[in-house]
C-alpha cells in the first residue's frame, strides 16, 4: 500500500463511544493508527470497521501506546491526538503545514476549554506547574503540555524517548528543546471527553502523572550520540545561536541527534483511510 501523507497516532483505552467521532475527522489522505492499549470494550473492532490501522500494545501506559504508534507509522510526518473526542484531529492540518514547510520542528496544541467541565481544576493546576518547571529547565515558554502535536517521524525516533508512562509527552518536548528544535504552540478548542479520563479524571491520577513528569524534568540531559551516516528524511535546517526565541515562543532551530529506540513488539491490523 502507498505510504500515507500523514500518520495520526491515537492511543486508545476503552474509547468505543468516541472512536467514530474521531475517525470521521481524520483529514483525507491521512492514516489513523489506533493503538489499543488493553481495551475491554469494542474500541479496536469499531476502529477496524471504520478503516483505521489497529495496533495492539500490551504494555499499559500512555507512553507505551504513543510509542507503539510512532514505530508503526510510515509517513514522514506523524501527529498525536487523544482518542476520547476532546480534540478534533482535523485541526492538525496547520500543524502539519508548519512542519512540512520548515517553519517549526514540533507543533503543540494549547488546549482552550470550551466548557467549564472540559478541563478539571486539578488537571489544569498540574499542567500549569509542569509548564513552569519546563520553562525553568529548557527556557521554552509553553502554556500546555497537551497531547495534540506534530513532527517528523525520523526526528522523533532520533530523540530516543524512553518513558512509557505519563511522562512521554513531556520527555518529547524536553529532548526536542535540548536538541535545539523550533517548538511552536497553537490554540486548539478542548471539549469534554467521552467517558472518564484514565489519568486526569481524579486527583490520584493527576498526582501520578505529575510524578512521572517531574522525574523527566529532573533527569540529566542526554549526551549527544555519535552521528551515523544516513540519508536525511527532512529538509536541512540551519542552526541559530543558542537561546534565541521567536515571537511565537519557539526556540532556535537545530538538528536532533541520537539513535532511535529499538522497535517494541506490536501487531497491526486494518488499512489506511
Amino acid at each position: 500500500m502507498p505510504v500515507p501523507a500523514v500518520d495520526v497516532v491515537l492511543p486508545c483505552l476503552d474509547e468505543e463511544q468516541a472512536v467514530p467521532w474521531v475517525l470521521e475527522r481524520i483529514p483525507s489522505g491521512w492514516r489513523a493508527i489506533v493503538v489499543d492499549n488493553g481495551s475491554t470494550d469494542g474500541s479496536a473492532a469499531v476502529a477496524r470497521q471504520r478503516g483505521a490501522t489497529v495496533v495492539r500494545e500490551e504494555r499499559r501506559g500512555f507512553g507505551a501506546a504513543c510509542h507503539a504508534g510512532l514505530t508503526a507509522a510510515e509517513a514522514d510526518i506523524v501527529c498525536f491526538c487523544d482518542c476520547d473526542a476532546s480534540l478534533d484531529p482535523s485541526l492538525l492540518e496547520p500543524f502539519v503545514a508548519a512542519v512540512r514547510e520548515g517553519r517549526s520542528d514540533l507543533v503543540l496544541g494549547r488546549r482552550r476549554p470550551q466548557t467549564r467541565g472540559a478541563w478539571p481544576a486539578h488537571a489544569r493546576a498540574g499542567n500549569l506547574a509542569l509548564s513552569r518547571m519546563l520553562r525553568s529547565r529548557t527556557g521554552l515558554r509553553l502554556h500546555d503540555l497537551g497531547p495534540m502535536r506534530a513532527a517528523r517521524r525520523a526526528d522523533l525516533l532520533a530523540l530516543g524517548l524512553t518513558d512509557r508512562r505519563s511522562g512521554y509527552p513531556l520527555q518529547m518536548v524536553v529532548r526536542a528543546a535540548d536538541a535545539g528544535w523550533r517548538v511552536e504552540e497553537r490554540d486548539v478548542p478542548y471539549r469534554p471527553r467521552a467517558g472518564k479520563s484514565k489519568v486526569t479524571g481524579t486527583w490520584r491520577g493527576t498526582w501520578h502523572a505529575v510524578r512521572d513528569m517531574r522525574a523527566v524534568l529532573n533527569a540529566p540531559p542526554e549526551p549527544p550520540a555519535p552521528s551515523a551516516p544516513a540519508a536525511p528524511t527532512s529538509p536541512s535546517r540551519s542552526t541559530s545561536p543558542s537561546g534565541s526565541t521567536s515571537p511565537s515562543g519557539s526556540t532556535s532551530p537545530g538538528t536532533p541527534t541520537g539513535p532511535g529506540p529499538s522497535r517494541p513488539p506490536f501487531t497491526t491490523e486494518g488499512a489506511a483511510r
